[in-house]
């Protein structure tokens, strides 16, 4: 991520915070509605994130855009989105994406689990072929993805984690199921104050061991973490745990890779 965008980021973050609680689930579908209509445009897209062209007249365009499908609160923060400098045309759809899952979590409370949800979903994505075709595939209709999303989750997840995931499903951007479905959750989770650490292990951990892990983690990260915990067989024994780009591997095979290493060198 360029400069800009870091910094277009932090901006139209700050602009959603200042909603407060005006910020509803119909916002988040209206941003999401916006980025997959501008999606459609690379010329559209240039002329928003051309930093020539003055705030006020992106705005104007906005307002000519979408006019009346947007709320008060929405068009507030797509006008916030456009006016920033990013450092890739690509950049501009990123930053309305990450504004409106932002928004649906925000909708959600503080009881909502969103996270624990995308989660829950992305791992039965995994284990079923055919259903990660479905809803991967470039090639599969948009609607029917979404479609297909709402039907499976439906009175099994909260109306924010169908409404996230069933949008993002529309336009993966290039990304894999996987990566779109791992990347919103830590966005979600972000927007809790809390990081998401990737945990992997041989075997299936205990609630309690889950939930240790994740006071030891908080306890050395000064932050609230959420435990995403996976199984993979491959591993032997032991915990594998990344959190960003910090990684802890204390897996058997880990340890039996590097012997190997050692003994070739």
């Amino acid at each position: 991520m360029g400069s800009a965008t870091r910094q277009a980021t932090v901006v139209s973050q700050t602009a959603l915070k200042g909603l407060g609680t005006k910020v509803t689930l119909a916002t988040a579908e209206q941003l999401f509605a916006a980025g997959r209509s501008l999606a459609t445009s690379t010329h559209l897209q240039s002329t928003l994130s051309d930093p020539a062209i003055a705030p006020a007249e992106k705005a104007k365009l906005v307002a000519q855009l979408f006019g009346k499908k947007l709320s008060a609160q929405a068009a507030t923060l797509l006008d916030s989105v456009v006016a920033q400098r990013w450092s890739r045309e690509k950049d501009l759809l990123a930053g309305i994406e990450n504004l409106a899952v932002r928004a649906a979590a925000i909708s959600g409370g503080t009881k909502a689990s969103i996270e624990g949800e995308i989660f829950s979903f992305a791992r039965a994505v995994s284990s079923d072929p055919d259903l990660e075709l479905a809803l991967g595939s470039a090639l599969s209709d948009p609607t029917s993805k979404a479609a297909l999303v709402v039907k499976l989750l439906n009175k099994k997840a909260s109306a924010q984690t169908v409404v996230i995931i069933s949008e993002l499903v529309q336009q993966p951007r290039g990304r894999r199921i996987g990566s779109l479905l791992a990347q919103a959750a830590a966005i979600v989770a972000d927007q809790a104050g809390s990081t998401v650490a990737n945990v992997t292990s041989a075997q299936v951990l205990s609630d309690k061991a889950v939930k240790g892990l994740g006071a030891s983690l908080t306890k050395q990260y000064g932050r609230d973490i959420y435990v995403n915990a996976a199984v993979d067989a491959s591993l032997i024994g032991g915990v594998r745990v990344q959190i960003g780009a910090d990684v802890i591997d204390g897996t058997v095979a880990s340890r039996l890779n590097t012997l190997k290493l050692e003994l070739v060198g």
